[in-house]
């Protein structure tokens, strides 16, 4: 949740490379089309052209007559998030269509987001609406394309909850140029879809959050029961609704229930106080039951971490400030949504659910043109289950995402603070509980980051040395970083009393052993273009070469593929042992030694599930059993537990029950779900908040390129004289000693 367990920082993969390896060699049948073949690119002086965009199983027989024709400028890309004026004519829609008053005031819009279009569409809006304009994405023939004067309209996918009714409904609304703004407050979108989904619950809100803190306050048991415990002032009192997750029929979702963790500051006018180091115990809330009287701890005198507030009560003095200084500005442009870093591209995303999405990676890769990586990349599923028994504790087992949302818990970056240098930002809008606009400003943040050395090399003989400076998949990597941080989930001890299940942090506190899992979801397409799919995973693990004949001297060891051939099979865990990793190849395109060009998904530090086989929340969260999953594209196979997690009484919804059709693999379009997690024993120094802990993963290339793409980076240039930054122990600047070669 996003008060008490600690919230991390997905940070978006940015983008800088350059290279131009010579060409290779195409497979002729990776020149073959899944696509029809009306939309091959036109010859130079005729474009056949159709009013509206036909679907993928009609045929060159739709064509109209050939006349030239200039294509209007379309104002949101197909993947472009909603706008804030796109979901106020959703909302209005949908309430619009509810047949009484008393219907239309009962709705509450958990999500509002784009309904992503076809694949096809989107290659489609690449080729010819968009900037910069790539016909290449679409394959070449005779006869020319078909070429639509304008895209099919946007649409949104809302998810409504009937407070009246306990129901939840998924409701698709179109949206058109016309439709995209307001006039005169009436709405102007067309209800598409609407179904009811029996038997779930959808994810909890900030409005909810806010009832529940007030129900409890005024509920006159709880009152009694602090009163108890030395509280009357119900202002001292923070009342944190967790999703109650689901442990048997009580919590069944034919109601919408919550678990109240609560915490006591011991100052009512300082908001800035850290309440979270007095949690109350004893209290259950969910049906109200005093059950047991733990005493509030002690006012722990090191529990701020405010300007100030910090132990001893003065911040630290001898912190220099440093400064990221672009005076040429940044090497990456942006129109709209669509970034280009150097030879990379692709289109930022962002929904209330996931967070930051990253849309049609691609590379320019010289005479090659551009390469696809990627269709989508996503964080798609945030766990924590805690590993202490005891009430409350064996129930936080939190979904970030499903149960609340990683989108809706972002927050407005500050220039300074959590990134440095040129900056360019982008707004998120989504709606809150009554259907109202939210806007976070400054939501996501790109800039470039230098990452240390790139590469260097020294040649002994010469004395000279070569040098580059990294910024981040300057060489062609994607890296997915998780940062943690944020505030330690409480409990509190009896007097003299220790628990095995975590650590003490102060007298009265204790910090619960937990773990924290995250799910990226990756739509690959490597080296794939659109309508392709000749994607394989092949795992690679390194072993050793037995004694004899072939290894006489001991010390010989191989890596070894196994071609991933079918889900069951695909169902993989991490193994540093063997070095383990799996590579994404393309099946019909070669690099210039003949092997399949592909890229690799190297693991970072990774853990599984440490709670028993029978834990409750592993029944809403079997995908946490398996590090890697590999299922075929799907549309609607989205989130690994299933879209509404929440009170969720089935078994092994999503991904787990997905992959028992055992869909084949061996050459289609691919889709990796890459589970890696930390486990936490907390320490003393994670108090009173936790210093960042990094963990991820990398998407590396293998065969992909010639040779190592970041081999043309030019060296860096000093903006400073040698005197300016070789400095003494008393802080004077130390002069260079000429004529000096140092050799090692």
């Amino acid at each position: 949740m996003a008060t008490t367990s600690k919230k991390t920082t997905p940070s978006p993969p940015c983008c800088d490379s350059t290279t131009t390896p010579p060409p290779i060699r195409r497979d002729a049948t990776s020149a073959s089309s899944l696509v029809p073949q009306d939309w091959k690119v036109p010859s130079a002086d005729r474009r056949p052209v159709v009013d509206s965009l036909p679907e993928p199983s009609q045929t060159a027989a739709a064509a109209k007559t050939v006349i030239p024709v200039m294509l209007r400028a379309q104002t949101s890309h197909p993947l472009d998030p909603l706008s804030a004026a796109e979901i106020s004519v959703a909302v209005a829609t949908v309430r619009a269509a509810g047949a009484t008053p008393e219907l239309r005031d009962s709705m509450r819009f958990i999500e509002v987001v784009l309904l992503e279009p076809e694949k096809h569409v989107v290659a489609l809006a690449d080729a010819y609406f968009f900037p910069p304009f790539q016909p290449s994405l679409l394959p070449r023939s005779k006869g020319g394309p078909i070429i639509p004067t304008k895209l099919p309209p946007r649409r949104a996918r809302l998810v409504v909850y009937n407070k009246r009714s306990n129901e939840t409904s998924l409701w698709i609304v179109e949206l058109s140029e016309v439709h995209a703004a307001t006039r005169g407050g009436h709405h102007r979108g067309k209800v598409i879809s609407s179904q009811v989904v029996p038997d779930v619950q959808p994810p909890m809100d900030a409005v909810e959050y806010a009832e529940c803190e007030a129900v409890v306050k005024d509920f006159p048991p709880f009152r009694e029961a602090m009163k108890k415990r030395g509280i009357e002032d119900m202002d001292l009192l923070m009342v944190d609704a967790w999703c109650v997750g689901y442990h048997s029929d009580a919590d069944a979702p034919s109601r919408r229930l919550a678990k109240p963790l609560i915490f006591c500051r011991t100052e009512s006018d300082c908001p800035m106080e850290n309440g979270y180091a007095r949690p109350v115990e004893g209290i259950h809330v969910i049906e109200f039951e005093d059950r047991k009287l733990v005493p509030l701890p002690p006012a722990d005198p090191l529990r701020n971490y405010t300007p100030g507030e910090t132990r001893g009560g003065v911040d630290r003095s001898d912190v220099k400030p440093l400064q990221i200084i672009q005076p040429e500005g940044p090497s990456f442009r942006v129109n709209g949504h669509y970034v280009e870093w150097q030879k990379w591209n692709f289109r930022i995303g962002f929904t209330p659910r996931e967070g930051l999405v990253i849309h049609s990676v691609a590379y320019v890769d010289g005479s090659r043109g551009r390469r696809p990586l990627a269709h989508r990349l996503s964080f798609v599923e945030m766990v924590v289950p805690y590993g202490d028994p005891n009430e409350p504790h064996y129930r936080k087992n939190a979904f970030d995402a499903g149960e609340d949302g990683l989108g809706k818990n972002a927050h407005s970056l500050k220039k300074g603070c959590d990134c440095l240098g040129f900056i360019k930002y982008f707004d998120a809008h989504f709606t809150n509980f009554t259907g109202g606009i939210e806007t976070i400003e400054n939501c996501v943040c790109l800039h470039e980051e230098d990452h240390g050395i790139l590469w260097k090399h020294q040649d002994w003989r010469t004395g000279l040395a070569e040098v580059r400076r990294s910024r981040r998949l300057t060489d062609g990597k994607i890296e997915a970083e998780v940062k943690l941080t944020g505030i330690l989930s409480l409990g509190a001890l009896q007097p003299g009393e220790t628990r095995k299940y975590g650590t003490t942090i102060a007298p009265g506190l204790y910090a619960p052993v937990h773990q924290h899992f995250f799910v990226a979801r990756m739509d690959m397409a490597v080296d794939c273009r659109p309508g392709e799919a000749f994607n394989q995973v092949v795992e690679v693990n390194v072993e050793v070469e037995k004694p004899g004949e072939k290894n006489v001297h001991n010390n010989a060891f191989f890596a070894k593929e196994t071609l991933l051939r079918s889900e069951l099979q695909a169902m993989r865990a991490c193994n540093p042992q063997t070095a383990r990793h799996w590579i994404v190849r393309n099946t019909r395109t070669v690099n210039r030694t003949g092997q399949l060009t592909g890229y690799k998904l190297v693991p970072g530090s990774n853990c599984l599930p440490l709670a028993g086989s029978e834990a409750k929340f592993l029944r809403r969260a079997a995908f946490l059993n398996h590090n890697l999953w590999v299922t075929p594209y799907t549309r609607g196979e989205m989130f690994p537990g299933g879209e509404f997690p929440n009170q969720n009484p089935r078994v092994d919804e999503g991904l787990a029950t997905w992959v028992k059709q055992n869909r084949p693999l061996e050459e289609t379009d691919i889709v990796l779900w890459y589970v890696f997690g930390i486990t936490h024993v907390p320490r003393l120094e994670d108090w009173p908040v936790m210093p960042v802990e990094r963990l991820g993963f990398m998407l590396m290339p293998h065969g992909f390129f010639n040779c190592s793409p970041a081999v043309d980076v030019p060296p860096s240039t000093c903006e400073l004289d040698a005197k300016d930054n070789d400095v003494k122990d008393n802080g004077v600047a130390k002069p260079p000693q000429n004529g000096v070669l140092a050799k090692l």
